[in-house]
């Protein structure tokens, strides 16, 4: 079982890794659902663990719709992280109607030059998942698409999680589930939906909130549990 942790801070990354995580997810702005974080923590985190780290790439939290010059800013924001080295990206983008916006995807990846991509919680705002699922499965350097089966948290979207996870089994991508899991329903979220990948933020936090540094406590119980059922 992977277990992602959202960091926000070099010394949230460093208490994931001596923890349990297997990946980060580093980002500003975690009330906003995550932005682009500065180039000084980007470097900063990267020295400070070893296991992956993947940023964020998003200029704003208005939508998950770009204009030419967000595209000109995620583009910008590739090619630094790609030059920090030994970095990958969280990204995502819709067209107004709903769809992926595949052709802002295909620029965005060809400036990632190879580097492994999370296809972000923009997928929950999809108009059609399962196309947005079919389209996303073309381009190989996505591993994963985080979501919340298109509803405000995980649990709510148990059933559609189990349905994308059963369709990706045949793709390149990966189900990356995430948004209100915690230690109480996670053995039975599991069963439900059989994802070998989850996502979390402020439930591994000092008193469940999002503005607190992570509690080791908090995350060794997740550890543990995934650990106890690994497949």
């Amino acid at each position: 079982m992977l277990l992602e942790v959202i960091a926000t801070t070099v010394a949230d990354a460093v208490i994931a890794e001596g923890y349990g995580a297997d990946r980060i997810e580093l980002i500003t702005a975690i009330r906003e659902g995550g932005l682009t974080p500065s180039l000084g923590l980007i470097e900063g985190v990267r020295e400070a663990v070893g296991i992956p780290v993947r940023v964020m790439v998003r200029p704003h939290a208005r939508s998950f719709r770009y204009d030419e010059a967000d595209a000109k800013t995620m583009l910008r924001d590739i090619r630094h992280i790609a030059g920090i080295g030994g970095l990958s990206l969280v990204m995502g983008m819709l067209r107004p109607d709903g769809t992926v916006d595949e052709e802002l995807l295909k620029r965005l990846l060809q400036a990632a030059d190879g580097l492994e991509v999370t296809f972000h919680r923009a997928f929950d705002e999809a108009a059609d998942q399962l196309a947005a699922l079919e389209t996303v499965s073309r381009y190989p350097q996505i591993t994963d698409i985080l979501t919340s089966g298109g509803h405000n948290t995980a649990p709510e979207g148990a059933e559609r999680i189990a349905d994308l996870e059963r369709l990706s089994s045949i793709s390149s991508v990966n189900i990356l589930a995430g948004s209100g899991l915690t230690a109480e329903g996670l053995s039975d979220f599991i069963t439900r939906t059989s994802v070998s990948r989850v996502h979390f933020g402020s439930a591994v936090r000092e008193d469940g909130n999002p503005l607190k540094p992570i509690d080791p406590a908090r995350l060794q119980v997740i550890r543990s549990i995934l650990n106890s059922g690994k497949r």
